[in-house]
C-alpha cells in the first residue's frame, strides 16, 4: 500500500505567475498505448502522460504480448495485430484507472483467452456491468464479484458477434470499449449515445487507418458504425497536454487575485472543453492562443488572468465534456459571485469516489454554502471562504487537487488527508503548482 502524503495548502498572496505545461492526456495515452499494441508494426509515442494509471496500462499491454518500451523520452511499442494478442500469464493490475479497466475489457473480449483484471481498492469499488453486459451480447463470458465489480475475469471469443448497441447513459469509456471489440468482429458494430462523449477513440482509429463513419441523431445524439473486422497499421502519435490537468492550475489562476499565467500545448478537443466553455460564461479571462493540429487534435496554449467570476447555471448535456472537472468547478463557483448550478451530475457518484458527496463535504470543510438538490449541485458563490477545513479524499486524485486549488484562495490553510495518488493522472503536480508561487507544504 502507498504510503499516506498529507498536504498543508495556503493563500498565495502574491498571485501565480509562468508558463507552464501540464502532464500528457490521460485518455489519449490510455488509447495510445493500447491501439499501438493493437496495429501491424512500430508506433512511436511522444508526450505520454507517465502517471501511474498510464504505466499500468503500458504493463498490461506487455503481459498481452507487445513489446512496449520507453526510450530518450519517448514511447516505442511493437504491435501485435488487431487478433494478435496472446493469453497473459498473470493477473492485469489496472491501479486506480476505470478508463484503462473498461476501455481493455473491450480488447480482451475479442480475443480467445481467458484473462482476469483487479485494480486498487478504488477501482475494485466501481461498476463493470455498464461494459460486461454488452461486451457479453459480442460473444464474451465475464465472471465479477459481487455488484459486477473487480476483481473480473474475462473468457473471451475469437471472432465476436457485432453489435448495435444505444449506450443508456453517455459515456465515451462504454462506446469505446465496444468499440474496441468490434475491430474483431464480422460485420458493422454500431453504438449510439444519447449525447456526444469524448471522440478520442473515433479520432484513434481513423489515425491507425480504420473507417469510422459517424453520424448526428435527431435531438443531441450520435450514431457510430465501425466495420469489422479491421486492420490498424502502426502510426506516430503526439499526446497533447491533458485539458482535465489543466484545468488546476487554470482555475487556480482564476481565483487567486494578481495571478498571470500561461499553459501551454492544451488539447483543444470540443467534446473536452466543457470547463472552458463554462468558465468563459463565468466572465473568466481565459484565451486560447495559437492553435493547431498534432497527431488528429486540436492543441492551443490557454493565457489565464485572475479576476471575478460570476454564477453560472450548467445544462445537464454538458456533463459528458467536462465529467472530471466538476470538483474544481464547484470551487471557482464557491468563490463566485451569485448562485450556480451544475445540473445532472448522477454520472459523478460512481467515479473514483462518490464524487458528488466528496465534493460537496469538501466545500462544506471549508465555509462554503452548498447542497444537492436530486442530482444538480446548488452553490452559493462568496466572495471569499475561511477555508481552515480538513478533506477527506477517499483516495480520488481529482478532490485532492481540487481542495489544492480551493486551499491556495482561502483565508486560512487547507488540510488534505492524503494525496499519495495525484500521481494517478498528474505527476509533480506540487512541483508544478509552487513552481507558479503557489504555498504547498507536505
Amino acid at each position: 500500500m502507498t504510503a499516506q502524503r498529507p498536504l498543508k495548502v495556503s493563500s498565495a498572496p502574491a498571485g501565480l505567475a509562468g508558463r507552464v505545461r501540464v502532464p500528457g492526456d490521460k485518455s489519449i495515452s490510455h488509447r495510445a498505448l493500447m491501439f499501438a499494441a493493437l496495429a501491424e508494426g512500430r508506433t512511436h509515442i511522444s508526450g505520454l502522460l507517465e502517471g501511474e494509471d498510464v504505466l499500468r496500462t503500458a504493463e498490461a499491454m506487455r503481459a498481452l504480448g507487445a513489446k512496449v518500451v520507453r526510450e530518450e523520452g519517448r514511447w516505442i511499442v511493437d504491435g501485435c495485430g488487431v487478433d494478435g494478442l496472446k493469453e497473459p500469464a498473470d493477473v492485469l493490475d489496472m491501479g486506480n484507472s476505470g478508463t484503462a479497466a473498461r476501455l481493455l475489457s473491450g480488447v480482451l473480449a475479442t480475443h480467445p483467452f481467458m484473462s482476469i483484471m483487479t485494480g486498487d481498492a478504488s477501482l475494485r469499488s466501481r461498476p463493470m456491468g455498464r461494459v460486461s453486459v454488452p461486451l457479453g451480447e459480442m460473444g464474451a463470458r465475464f465472471v465479477t464479484r459481487a455488484g459486477q465489480k473487480l476483481p473480473m475475469a474475462v473468457e473471451g471469443t475469437g471472432k465476436g458477434k457485432p453489435l448495435h448497441y444505444r449506450l443508456p447513459v453517455a459515456s465515451a469509456q462504454v462506446k469505446s470499449a465496444i468499440l474496441l471489440a468490434g475491430l474483431n468482429c464480422e460485420g458493422e458494430t454500431v453504438v449510439e449515445e444519447p449525447a456526444p462523449t469524448r471522440d478520442h477513440t473515433e479520432n484513434m482509429l481513423r489515425h491507425f487507418g480504420t473507417e469510422v463513419k459517424v453520424e448526428e441523431l435527431p435531438g443531441a445524439g450520435r450514431r457510430i458504425t465501425l466495420k469489422g473486422p479491421a486492420r490498424l497499421v502502426a502510426q506516430d502519435v503526439l499526446v497533447p497536454g491533458d485539458p482535465s490537468s489543466a484545468a488546476f492550475p487554470v482555475v487556480a489562476a482564476l481565483l487567486v487575485p494578481g495571478s498571470e499565467i500561461v499553459v501551454e500545448a492544451v488539447g483543444q478537443n470540443p467534446l473536452r472543453t466543457g470547463l472552458f466553455k463554462t468558465l468563459k460564461e463565468m466572465g473568466a479571462s481565459l484565451e486560447v492562443r495559437d492553435e493547431r493540429i498534432e497527431g488528429g487534435e486540436v492543441i492551443g496554449d490557454l493565457h489565464v488572468r485572475a479576476g471575478r467570476l460570476k454564477a453560472v447555471d450548467v445544462p445537464a448535456v454538458r456533463v459528458p465534456s467536462m465529467i472530471d472537472e466538476y470538483p474544481v468547478l464547484a470551487v471557482a463557483c464557491a468563490f463566485a459571485e451569485g448562485t450556480s448550478r451544475l445540473r445532472g451530475l448522477a454520472e459523478l457518484r460512481v467515479k473514483e469516489s462518490d464524487r458528488l458527496a466528496a465534493t460537496v463535504a469538501l466545500l462544506e470543510a471549508n465555509g462554503a454554502k452548498v447542497h444537492v438538490e436530486g442530482d444538480d449541485l446548488i452553490i452559493e458563490g462568496q466572495k471569499t471562504l475561511p477555508g481552515g477545513g480538513k478533506v477527506q479524499t477517499h483516495m480520488d486524485h481529482r478532490l485532492a487537487m481540487s481542495a489544492t486549488v480551493l486551499g491556495l484562495a482561502a483565508e486560512k490553510p487547507v488540510h488534505i488527508d492524503d494525496t499519495a495518488f495525484i500521481e494517478t493522472s498528474f505527476p509533480g503536480f506540487v512541483s508544478l503548482m509552487n513552481g507558479l508561487g503557489a504555498g504547498v507544504e507536505a
